[in-house]
């Protein structure tokens, strides 16, 4: 590190710009390189970052000693063997979602991280929004009773030329992507489910291409069983015209919490001493999502995550094994709708 801050690197110029751009912006690292081996993504990102170094050679960026840390941004299928060649030059890391597209790839990013030392987190930002810590914190102080039920529902839409005419031809895929709107789409919803929901049991899914020319699935649908006996419903879609909610709902004994994405919609606890004063205040500080967020939230919030947990010698906020959890629970998705039959986790 120089001068008390991290040298960071960004692999991968599609989502990788926002990576980048937290890191520019950042106060604590300083954008030392950018890495892609689409020449015209690589000359923007230079232009739009004077002074940073570009390559188009992976074995070049791994080797530059100014580099602290890389975010991976590559298709999710190539997160795992990146990560990997990275960590192993000493290198720590920020992987995309989903950590990759098989537990035995993301393994190896775990594995990897431990015996190398060095720091990787995972990249689902969904739970920076201003919304999750506060319902986060009702479930986990009792507020909300015993949780009985939850709704998960990701009702986005994407037209044929999002995977047809795209520089990123991996969409849609399952070598590349992994799957369609569960994988793709729906993982960081899936990540909040399991994170809300506590340990899942089993799922009975369905799976569906109704509206796209792809290989993957646009629709899922599914029943999610919990070890403490509470169930979920779990849909996800690219069909929904033109791109509707994304319905976070959890339901306890003493108390309801609905949200849309960021914006939270629904506060009701039965041990609040004023429950519609209570509600008023949740929903005037919380109800406009993002918007109101006193420091980084989403993909700037992970890059700063990361760059403290190298300066700083924490954890990350979603290390490997905490990220590998809503891909378990994605791939048994898929094994349901494929046998036709429940899915143990």
């Amino acid at each position: 590190m120089k001068n008390g801050k991290a040298g960071y690197a960004v692999l991968g110029l599609g989502v990788g710009m926002a990576h980048a751009e937290a890191a520019f912006k950042s106060e604590r690292a300083d954008l030392v390189a950018v890495c892609d081996t689409d020449e015209k993504r690589l000359s923007a990102a230079l232009e739009t970052y004077s002074g940073t170094k570009g390559y188009s050679n992976f074995d070049d960026l791994i080797a530059d000693p100014e580099i602290d840390i890389i975010s991976i941004c590559l298709p999710s299928g190539m997160h795992s063997e990146y990560a990997v060649r990275a960590m192993r030059a000493g290198k720590n890391v920020l992987v995309e979602k989903p950590i990759d597209i098989s537990l035995e790839k993301a393994a190896a990013i775990d594995e990897t991280m431990r015996s190398s030392g060095v720091r990787c987190g995972v990249c689902l930002q969904n739970r920076t929004n201003v919304n999750m810590k506060p319902i986060k914190d009702a479930i986990d102080s009792g507020r909300l009773g015993r949780i009985l039920f939850g709704s998960f529902a990701v009702k986005w839409y994407r037209t044929g030329k999002y995977f047809r005419d795209t520089p990123f031809p991996w969409r849609g895929t399952w070598g590349m992507d992994g799957g369609g709107s569960l994988m793709n789409q729906s993982i960081h919803t899936v990540d909040l489910m399991q994170w809300l929901m506590g340990e899942p049991e089993s799922v009975t899914s369905v799976c569906e291409l109704y509206d796209h020319n792809i290989e993957t699935e646009d629709y899922t649908a599914s029943i999610v069983r919990f070890k403490s006996g509470a169930t979920a419903t779990f849909t996800t879609t690219t069909c929904a015209y033109p791109g509707l909610a994304t319905e976070i709902s959890v339901y306890g004994s003493r108390g309801s919490i609905e949200a849309d994405a960021d914006r939270l919609k629904l506060w009701k606890l039965r041990d609040s001493d004023d429950r519609d004063e209570e509600e008023r205040e949740m929903l005037q500080k919380f109800g406009n999502g993002n918007s109101s967020a006193e420091g980084p939230v989403g993909h700037a919030a992970m890059v700063e995550d990361i760059i403290s947990s190298v300066i700083d010698g924490h954890d990350p906020m979603v290390p490997p094994k905490e990220a590998m959890k809503s891909l378990a629970i994605a791939l048994a998705i898929y094994e349901s709708a494929r046998t036709k039959k429940t899915v143990l986790l």
